[in-house]
């Protein structure tokens, strides 16, 4: 009796591992898709394919895309698509390293939200292993804010503001999932994000509509997919771990991508990103300790 729910959190942490690792890849594709295609025409497709492939999972296995709680599945689907367009307007008009840190504070909003909503234990370790984790997320970023680096231009606050938003309605949208998991199949909730995704983005990508090529085509189907993946894989690890100890392992992503930049666009970690991966696992390796 006493292995078992120690059994149920390691299987939660692997789909967040999971999760974490194919959201690498589909922000790797979205970079490399963003070389010619606007940005809402990115997110709307993606949307599109992954509504595609959730209703086609939902069909294989017989199950209806309604769910039993249909205001609260849409309540999520409505603040995660909020959380992406705030997530988008933030790299489109902030520095990719201030964006990337502001909205990597979203699991620790998360925890705090966990907790007084669901009323989730915040344990000590779980906060600390959080706040490494971020601070390795700064050392990969190095905002100019904090490390300097010469004469920048004026950082648009309104816009820092938005990512915070973004941050803070993503983490709205995890402990959502969290509440969904009890009564609601993983892909029930899953197909609900792109339900609201796709009819909220199509009026600003349609109008300004680039034909891909068939490369772009495959790399529009590959963040589609890998973005379907993640997003089960995150559903399902939510259902199994506390919400704090649960996102903390998202930051894993930031570490996933930074290897990927440097395979795929030659962008080799130095010594600071290095360290920042590296206080990333130790400190989400702490947090998966047993008793955590």
């Amino acid at each position: 009796m006493s292995e078992r729910p120690a059994g149920r959190e390691r299987s939660g942490v692997v789909h967040m591992v999971h999760a974490a690792l194919w959201f690498a890849v589909m922000s790797t594709l979205v970079k490399l898709a963003s070389e010619r295609l606007p940005t809402m025409q990115i997110v709307f497709a993606r949307g599109f394919v992954t509504l595609g492939l959730a209703a086609a999972s939902l069909a294989h296995v017989r199950k209806s895309p309604f769910g039993g709680r249909s205001g609260l599945l849409f309540l999520r689907g409505l603040i995660g698509s909020c959380a992406l367009v705030c997530f988008y307007a933030a790299v489109v008009h902030l520095p990719l390293a201030e964006a990337t840190v502001v909205h990597q504070t979203a699991p620790l909003w998360t925890a705090l939200l966990a907790a007084w909503l669901l009323h989730e234990r915040l344990r000590p370790r779980i906060v600390t292993a959080l706040l490494g984790a971020f601070a390795g997320v700064l050392m990969i970023a190095r905002p100019s804010w904090l490390f300097g680096g010469g004469p920048a231009a004026p950082l648009p606050w309104e816009f820092a503001f938005v990512a915070l938003l973004g941050a803070m309605l993503s983490a709205i949208a995890y402990v959502t999932v969290r509440r969904l998991g009890r009564t609601e199949d993983p892909l029930v909730v899953v197909f609900w994000f792109p339900l609201v995704t796709v009819p909220m983005t199509a009026p600003f990508a349609l109008p300004q509509w680039t034909w891909p090529t068939w490369q772009e085509w495959l790399l529009l189907l590959g963040i589609g997919a890998s973005t379907q993946i993640a997003q089960v894989e995150l559903t399902r690890g939510l259902v199994k771990e506390s919400a704090g100890r649960a996102t903390a392992v998202g930051y894993l992503q930031v570490a996933f991508a930074t290897l990927f930049g440097a395979v795929v666009f030659g962008a080799l970690p130095d010594a600071w990103s290095w360290a920042g991966m590296a206080t990333i696992v130790v400190s989400l390796a702490a947090a998966g300790r047993r008793g955590a």
